[in-house]
């Protein structure tokens, strides 16, 4: 009689290799998802890949920290404000949670990696009530103006398959949350505020502290990126974001993934505001992004990515 041992082997090596075969066809979606900058490409995801820099780091001519949840308009925005003002062509751009970038314009620098960078924006831009709160912390801004406006949506993977219709679904205990941290993160508050909106301080409570606890909702670092790549991985059922992170992944990358829109009664809406520094190293580029963001050119960016207008 046959020894089984052979047979069993031979299965069992043919699972792993079906099972590899099936992870190598499955696509990972790991970002930067903007096309790279022309030059030499080198980018090894996870491992040697950077997402939210932007550009020329080497003797910029122009330095904004974007508010990180408008990476997708960047090299659009860039390339718009490089053809209005064709002096300018050494950009950098950082893409951060906007309280990361406040701690970094405080410290005079950022590491990342290997990487520390000290460059001194010349124009930050965040939400309308962070920018208000940091004047009157700090008295940062030589000028102000608000540009596009970003109401509230639940990201979830294509299908439904939870079946979420809206907020309070985020707080049943068989649906896995992925949530900004409010340590760093604006966009935690106004979700939270919708949060009571839909179910009151019980709902914001199970949600925020309840599931948090036992590990059902997952607080982010980078919010922007991981909520995404988290439901189109599989870690997080659903993730409340801006709408147009929403609307980028699943209308501008193709992602598999659904928007579940939010009742305009529960929902929240940013106010983005760009702010010129007072002490910005270069005062009359500064200047003159601060006019191209009031643009139509500016404003036709916004819109191709679904935000808005300001008013």
């Amino acid at each position: 009689m046959r020894h089984p041992i052979p047979r069993l082997l031979l299965a069992a090596a043919a699972c792993v290799l079906s099972v590899a075969a099936s992870a190598a066809d499955q696509p990972d979606y790991l970002p930067p998802w903007n096309p790279p900058p022309a030059g030499l490409q080198f980018s090894v995801p996870p491992f040697d890949a950077i997402a939210d820099l932007h550009g020329d780091i080497v003797d910029p001519q122009l330095v904004v920290f974007f508010a990180g949840n408008q990476f997708m308009v960047v090299h659009d925005l860039m390339d718009a404000f490089r053809q209005a003002h064709p002096a300018y062509q050494r950009i950098f751009v950082e893409t951060l949670p906007p309280g990361i970038l406040a701690k970094q314009i405080e410290s005079g620098s950022l590491v990342m990696g290997n990487l520390r960078i000290t460059h001194r924006p010349d124009v930050y831009t965040a939400g309308k009530g962070a920018i208000a709160d940091r004047q009157k912390e700090h008295g940062w801004f030589a000028e102000t103006h608000d540009y596009a406006r970003n109401p509230l949506a639940i990201l979830v993977a294509r299908g439904n398959p939870k079946h979420i219709t809206g907020l309070a679904d985020l707080g049943r205990g068989d649906v896995r949350v992925s949530m900004p941290n409010p340590a760093w993160e604006g966009i935690a508050k106004q979700i939270e505020a919708s949060y009571r909106k839909a179910g009151g301080e019980a709902l914001d409570h199970t949600i925020m502290q309840a599931k948090v606890a036992d590990g059902t909702t997952f607080l982010t670092r980078i919010h922007h990126r991981q909520s995404p790549l988290r439901v189109l991985q599989g870690a997080s059922d659903a993730a409340p974001v801006w709408s147009t992170e929403a609307y980028f992944q699943q209308q501008i990358l193709h992602h598999p993934v659904e928007t579940v829109a939010i009742p305009k009664a529960q929902n929240a809406v940013a106010t983005y505001t760009a702010a010129r520094m007072k002490n910005a190293p270069h005062e009359q580029a500064a200047k003159d992004f601060m006019a191209f963001m009031q643009s139509p050119a500016a404003a036709a960016v916004y819109r191709k990515y679904g935000f808005l207008p300001a008013h």
